[in-house]
């Protein structure tokens, strides 16, 4: 079959009916989504592509309002597909249709500029309800993706010291001064407190035999945990 097809649109009253184009490798699935939203009276399937260059092109040349596009497809990807569409001339939001629902697979769409993300598990209601978000500009993600998104926001930020801070904290876990951790670092002892004070912020410490505890916990000082290893 080639590649993509454009389907005969028949004319409507308006409002105009919301155009799509659906770009899925797998025939059978393709054809399902086109099934789901051919009953639905405001949304009309006007193109079908079964890669994703040509769904590029099907959306270059037709200009609908929504892309469903699949992730993972041939000769170009769905991220790959999603920059192309969404930095194209084209005025067509892109709408992620995939089985795929992790982290990676889900930053590397929105990154790519994909205004939804929708899982293939969902009902005709839902799509062609997400179809009209989609069309209005707004953002629309299946629920478990959303649940993820939010999981992940909530996760902190991990503690990240630098290799100065790693050095300094590491004296102060075998037992030095201010004054002898300056001496062993070649810097000022003004600066190893300065040091310090970044690294209780970081670590929400109030006391270096706190920050030392803390760093070990967290793996801050992988050198100092090599040497207790052996």
């Amino acid at each position: 079959m080639p590649a993509a097809h454009e389907a005969q649109t028949p004319a409507t009253a308006d409002p105009a009916p919301i155009r799509v184009v659906v770009v899925d490798d797998h025939t059978v699935m393709r054809a399902g989504v086109v099934a789901l939203l051919a009953p639905v009276p405001d949304i009309a399937v006007v193109g079908e592509a079964d890669d994703g260059r040509a769904g590029v092109a099907l959306v270059e040349r037709l200009a609908p309002d929504v892309a469903l596009v699949d992730l993972r497809m041939p000769v170009m990807d769905g991220v790959a597909a999603t920059v192309a569409i969404a930095s194209g001339p084209a005025p067509t939001r892109v709408l992620i249709l995939t089985t795929y629902d992790t982290d990676v697979e889900i930053e590397r769409a929105v990154e790519a500029g994909a205004i939804g993300y929708l899982l293939k598990d969902t009902t005709a209601e839902q799509l062609a309800e997400a179809v009209r978000g989609a069309a209005r500009g707004e953002t629309v993600l299946a629920p478990r993706v959303a649940e993820r998104l939010v999981a992940r926001m909530r996760r902190p930020a991990p503690v990240v010291l630098t290799a100065r801070e790693q050095d300094v904290l590491g004296a102060v876990a075998d037992g030095l001064s201010n004054a002898e951790i300056g001496r062993r670092l070649v810097i000022a002892e003004a600066t190893v407190k300065t040091h310090l004070l970044r690294v209780f912020a970081k670590l929400d410490v109030g006391d270096r035999t706190r920050a030392v505890v803390v760093a070990l916990e967290q793996g801050l000082l992988p050198d100092r945990e090599r040497r207790a290893d052996r």
